[in-house]
């Protein structure tokens, strides 16, 4: 049977695919990022969880400078391969805020509203 080839996948323009971080244990939606097929092949072979930098156009080893690791527990990928969902067990917060989520602002009656601050 032949194995996984990040090639087969469907990126972008720029070379890149989303990610989504979810925590394995709770379902928690952490995070989004992009991958390119390095990136992919990288996270698979070391079971951290690299992304590639569009801002600094570098691998991003979550992480890697903050000790907020994520460890990947299994990679999926959606029906159209244009998409990731990393779960992983997430160490500290996931956000550069840090925040436990990116996703810590709500729109609620057409205002924003921030539902958790900095740990």
């Amino acid at each position: 049977m032949p194995g996984f080839d990040p090639a087969t996948l469907r990126y972008d323009a720029n070379g890149l695919i989303p990610c989504i971080a979810q925590e394995a244990a709770t379902g928690e939606v952490l995070m989004l990022a992009w991958m390119n097929a390095d990136a992919v092949a990288r996270t698979l072979e070391t079971g951290r969880v690299t992304y590639w930098s569009r801002s600094r156009a570098a691998f991003w080893v979550k992480g890697e400078s903050s000790g907020h690791v994520q460890e990947l527990v299994e990679l999926r990928l959606d029906c159209d391969r244009d998409c990731l969902l990393a779960l992983v067990r997430q160490t500290g917060p996931a956000c550069h805020t840090n925040r436990r989520v990116c996703f810590y602002t709500a729109v609620r009656d057409g205002q924003e509203v921030e539902l958790m601050s900095p740990e």
